[in-house]
C-alpha cells in the first residue's frame, strides 16, 4: 500500500536555481536516511551530480526555444509512502523507479532516493521537468496526483501489495467544521480569562500573572497589554465587552461575574446549528408546484413515492403515541411546549442563582484573603502608614464586608417578609 503525492518545486526567493536544485537533491540522497547512498538510483543521470545535470538541461532548452519564464517550475518531488512493514527497502526502490518509469514515459530524468529513518519507508523522487532532448517541459495536466496515485496501486499491484481502497464519496467522513482563526486580541482574551481563573486580588496581581505568561504592559493614560510575537499593543477597552479595565476592576472586587467572549461564540455556533437542523427538516414536496417550476416526470416520482414515505412515518407516529385524533396531537404538542417552557425558565432561574453564589463565593475569599491584613492594620491603631502600605488590600476588603453584608441583609429581610405574611396569615384565619 502506497500513498503518493506530486509537489512541483520552484525557485525559492533569494536563491538561484543551482542553489534550489541542490537543497533538494542533497536531502533526497542524506547519506542518514538512505544507509550511505544504498537505496538510491537514477534514470538518465548520475545520482552524485543530477542537479548539476538538470540545470545544464535547462540551459540547452533555453538556447534551443528562447523560451525563458518568471515562476518556471525547476523539477517535480514525489512522496511514495509504504505500509510498514509491508516492504523492504529494496524492493521500495523498485517500485518507485517502476512508478517513475511509467509516470514520466522515460523522457525525464529523474532521481529515487528510499529513506528508511522512519517506521514507515517512503521513496522522494525527483525528476526534471525539462524533456531528455531539451525541446519541451512536463505538462503538470488536471488531476495529475490522482493519475499518479492510481499508476501506484497498478505498480504495488503487481508487485503483490496491498493498495488503500478508496471509498464512494458518500461513504467518506467530510469535515464540517473547521477551526476558528483567533486574532492577537483573541489570544490576549484568553491571556486575561486564564489570569481571571486565578483570582488575583487586584488589577496589579492581574498584570503580574499576565507578565508571568510572557505578555508585555505598558501603563499610562492608557494602559496597554502586548503578547509575545504580537507586533502591536492593544488597548484593553478594544478587546471588546468584558475586558476592558473598569469591567475588569468589577470582577475582581467581585462585584460582576467576567463573561467570556469565548463562551458566547460556543453557545452561538451550537444554537445555529441548532436553527440549521431545523430548517433541513422536509415534510412533503407539493409536486404540482414543482412540475409548474420545470422538473421532469422523473422527478415528480420521485417526489410522490417521497410523499408516500413521510405520510408513512407520521402514521407510524401517531399509532406509536396512541394519538387518534388531531385535538390529542394538539394536546400533547401543547404539553411538550409547556414542559419545555417550564424547564427553561428553571434552567434560567438556576443561572441567575449559580451567578450569585458564584459573586457571593468571589466576596468570602477576598475577605478570608484580606482577613491578617486587616488584624495587623487593627492591631496597629487604625497606623496611617499601614494603610497607605496596604490600600488596595483594605479597599478589597472592604469591598467584601459590604457586599457580604448587603447579601446578609437582604436575605433576613426576605425571611422577615415571609415571616410576617405568614403571622398575618394566621391571625386572618383566627
Amino acid at each position: 500500500m502506497a500513498a503518493t503525492r506530486l509537489i512541483a518545486l520552484h525557485i525559492n526567493k533569494g536563491k538561484t536555481v543551482a542553489q534550489c536544485l541542490a537543497d533538494r537533491t542533497d536531502y533526497s540522497e542524506n547519506a542518514a536516511k538512505t544507509e550511505d547512498g544504498k537505496y538510491i538510483s537514477a534514470y538518465a543521470c548520475d545520482a552524485k551530480t543530477c542537479n548539476e545535470e538538470f540545470l545544464l538541461s535547462k540551459r540547452q532548452y533555453e538556447h534551443i526555444t528562447g523560451r525563458i519564464q518568471a515562476h518556471d517550475v525547476i523539477a517535480y518531488q514525489i512522496r511514495q509512502s509504504f505500509k510498514p512493514g509491508e516492504i523492504t527497502p529494496e524492493e521500495a526502490n523498485k517500485v518507485g523507479y517502476e512508478t517513475a518509469m511509467r509516470f514520466t514515459k522515460g523522457k525525464h530524468a529523474f532521481i529515487v532516493a528510499t529513506h528508511v529513518d522512519r517506521a514507515h519507508i517512503h521513496n522522494h523522487i525527483i525528476f526534471n521537468s525539462t524533456t531528455l532532448d531539451c525541446t519541451r517541459k512536463f505538462r503538470d495536466f488536471h488531476l495529475s496526483g490522482l493519475a499518479l496515485a492510481r499508476l501506484s496501486d497498478i505498480v504495488c499491484l503487481e508487485h503483490r501489495l496491498s493498495v488503500i481502497i478508496r471509498k464512494p464519496y458518500g461513504e467518506r467522513q467530510k469535515r464540517t467544521e473547521y477551526p476558528e482563526k483567533k486574532s492577537q486580541r483573541d489570544e490576549i482574551c484568553e491571556a486575561i480569562d486564564a489570569a481571571l481563573a486565578r483570582n488575583p486580588k487586584d488589577f496589579r496581581e492581574l498584570i503580574g500573572i499576565l507578565r508571568e505568561a510572557g505578555y508585555e504592559y505598558k501603563d499610562g493614560k492608557q494602559p496597554v497589554p502586548r503578547g509575545k510575537g504580537h507586533a502591536r499593543f492593544a488597548r484593553f477597552r478594544s478587546l471588546g465587552k468584558g475586558y476592558s479595565i473598569e469591567e475588569l476592576n468589577e470582577v475582581i472586587a467581585g462585584n460582576a461575574v467576567h463573561k467570556s467572549k469565548f463562551v458566547e461564540k460556543t453557545r452561538t455556533s451550537a444554537r445555529s446549528a441548532q436553527v440549521h437542523q431545523r430548517t433541513e427538516l422536509s415534510f412533503l414536496i407539493d409536486v404540482r408546484a414543482k412540475m409548474q417550476a420545470g422538473k421532469g416526470a422523473g422527478y415528480a416520482r420521485w417526489a410522490k413515492v417521497f410523499n408516500l414515505k413521510q405520510m408513512a412515518k407520521a402514521m407510524m407516529f401517531m399509532e406509536e403515541h396512541g394519538i387518534k385524533s388531531y385535538a390529542e396531537l394538539k394536546e400533547k404538542a401543547d404539553g411538550i411546549s409547556e414542559k419545555c417552557d417550564a424547564l427553561l425558565e428553571s434552567v434560567k432561574s438556576d443561572e441567575e442563582r449559580m451567578s450569585e453564589v458564584s459573586v457571593l463565593r468571589k466576596h468570602l475569599i477576598n475577605y478570608a484573603k484580606t482577613k491578617d491584613v486587616f488584624a495587623a492594620y487593627k492591631a496597629s491603631g487604625y497606623n496611617r502608614e499601614f494603610y497607605e502600605a496596604h490600600r488596595d488590600t483594605l479597599a478589597l476588603r472592604n469591598a467584601a464586608k459590604k457586599a457580604l453584608c448587603s447579601f446578609l441583609f437582604q436575605r433576613k429581610r426576605n425571611y422577615c417578609g415571609w415571616t410576617d405574611c405568614h403571622r398575618h396569615a394566621d391571625r386572618s384565619g383566627r
